[in-house]
């Protein structure tokens, strides 16, 4: 079999920091696990824009289209907020998920034991926590028309598009009802069904997907509002929840905040499968760009390593070994090494975004 591609754009502010010690990381799986990959670099977002004036080259677009997964770093930073809405650095990131058609965006809230008081919920209620969240990510009302800003009646209104059809739906509840056999068998499907008609339709298929395919997992309904509130209420009550792009965007970050850090926090957009079985495939840390500690060696890369764990997981079938980096960084973390994001206020001394990376490396190498 040939040696699995992997198309790196590290972007913008901290993104090329923690994608070294994800690429660290990668070599180390090559070298000590007979695990290689064919590492290609390219350019997303800002530094596009300063290189090509776009925020994606179509060459780049069409890399993405023939590699086996992309990883992805950060997007944006003050010196673009000016710019042309389409020119925006999130442009980028947006037409690589529109255009590899990354329907299903898989976000893990995982609150790590030595990291459970950093949550500002009580201990009790997130330690342990593991649930996963699957957004519907290239329908709804971030892409649905008609959409924009209309001049009506001598006034400017704005207009977005909630618009799902049945096949969208259908396809991203199959990726939940499949991602819960691996994981407690248990799915939560969120809508609005009580006021908006896309939330009927799109409560009537998950409903029918269940019933045709699926009867072995538990499914259970729930208007996204009262979702929200369970999340800080009682969120170790979930599994696997799935829901829309707006409510998806939106619970997922109330999710990532019960785990105390979004520099802990992966992510992975996943769509059809390629003719070699693989599913189209990107992967990127939840955190943004961090313009404030770009270049200071402050950011903490554990995020972006996780998303490369991801990768290994869902995208080349490697399970185990991603469960040995995931331990990996677990251990890392209860030996009290932080990087600034996970200092407590009483003290102790930050590592740098490399010495993050130096003891995840030295914690691989004890586990063989």
């Amino acid at each position: 079999m040939n040696t699995p591609s992997l198309l790196v754009l590290a972007g913008d502010g901290i993104g090329p920091e923690v994608m070294a010690e994800v690429k660290r990381i990668i070599t180390w799986f090559g070298d000590k696990r007979d695990l290689a990959f064919d590492v290609s670099d390219d350019l997303v977002g800002g530094a596009a824009y300063d290189a090509h004036g776009t925020p994606l080259h179509d060459d780049t677009m069409a890399k993405a289209q023939e590699v086996d997964a992309v990883l992805l770093g950060a997007v944006g930073g003050p010196a673009y907020d000016d710019l042309d809405f389409s020119l925006k650095p999130e442009r980028g990131l947006l037409r690589l998920r529109k255009e590899m058609d990354l329907f299903a965006n898989l976000r893990p809230a995982q609150c790590f034991d030595a990291l459970a008081d950093f949550s500002s919920l009580k201990k009790d209620i997130v330690s342990g926590l593991d649930i996963m969240i699957v957004r519907e990510l290239t329908s709804g009302s971030y892409f649905g028309e008609p959409r924009g800003i209309f001049v009506e009646n001598g006034e400017r209104v704005g207009i977005n598009t909630q618009r799902y059809t049945e096949s969208e739906i259908d396809r991203v509840a199959r990726s939940a009802f499949e991602l819960a056999r691996r994981r407690n068998n248990k799915v939560c499907s969120m809508e609005k069904a009580n006021v908006m008609e896309s939330g009927v339709l799109w409560r009537e298929v998950v409903t029918a997907v269940h019933a045709a395919d699926y009867p072995d997992v538990e499914l259970s309904h729930m208007y996204a509002d009262n979702g929200a509130m369970q999340l800080v209420r009682n969120p170790k009550q979930f599994d696997v929840i799935v829901t829309d792009n707006l409510f998806g965007d939106i619970l997922s970050d109330c999710a990532a905040m019960l785990t105390g850090s979004l520099g802990m926090l992966p992510s992975a957009s996943l769509g059809a499968p390629m003719e070699n079985g693989r599913p189209k495939a990107m992967y990127e840390p939840v955190h943004g760009s961090a313009p404030d500690i770009t270049g200071q060696s402050k950011a903490n890369p554990s995020a972006c390593i996780l998303s490369f764990a991801m990768a290994l997981r869902y995208s080349f079938d490697q399970g185990d070994e991603a469960a040995r980096l995931e331990n990996a960084v677990q251990s890392v973390l209860a030996k009290g090494i932080r990087t600034a994001d996970l200092m407590q206020a009483d003290g102790g001394k930050a590592v740098s975004t490399s010495e993050m990376g130096d003891a995840i490396l030295a914690e691989l190498d004890a586990s063989l």
